[in-house]
């Protein structure tokens, strides 16, 4: 695996890291002030399937399974990028009520404003999977994106129905 795309795959996960500690920052809080969690099992899921696809992803660039393609590595890192605007954008919106879990306070409110003005869920559709598409592309870890991404769509398409579900009970006549 080339140098630069090691130290952008490092960079990739303390970037991950470092939202994973906001996170938890801001679960710590809203539960200190009464907050409930929904969907703790698929939670984890969606956290071990989002570290197993960048450990695959690696592991397959670093395996040299496929000839390494600086326009698709230069195009996947230009679209991570991207991608991890988006979050600042989300967690700006957000602020602490930004989580990488479902978590509800009964302070909550709902956030229209930024992203979530025009894209109803921005963190998974303009975060999470441009990053993860973004990622694997880099990398030129093609049988990572095909086989990860339609497996990684199970717990997403999951925790939405349960976030929507939290958000439904919580913010009923607003929605």
């Amino acid at each position: 695996m080339p140098p630069h795309l090691i130290l952008f795959a490092v960079a990739a996960f303390a970037w991950r890291l470092l939202t994973l500690v906001i996170s938890a920052r801001h679960e710590k809080a809203l539960k200190r002030d009464g907050a409930q969690e929904y969907g703790a099992k698929n939670s984890i899921l969606l956290t071990v399937f989002h570290v197993v696809y960048y450990v695959c992803a690696v592991v397959e660039s670093a395996a040299g399974v496929h000839q390494p393609n600086a326009l698709v590595s230069a195009g996947g890192i230009a679209i991570y990028i991207a991608s991890t605007f988006v979050l600042v954008s989300v967690i700006r919106s957000l602020g602490g009520l930004w989580t990488i879990k479902i978590i509800i306070s009964p302070q909550h409110r709902r956030v229209q404003s930024g992203l979530f003005s025009f894209v109803r869920h921005p963190n998974y559709f303009l975060n999470i999977l441009p990053e993860l598409i973004g990622f694997a592309l880099a990398l030129n870890a093609y049988w990572t994106l095909v086989i990860g991404i339609p497996l990684y769509f199970i717990p997403l398409v999951t925790r939405i129905r349960q976030e929507e579900a939290a958000m439904r009970d919580t913010f009923a006549p607003d929605l």
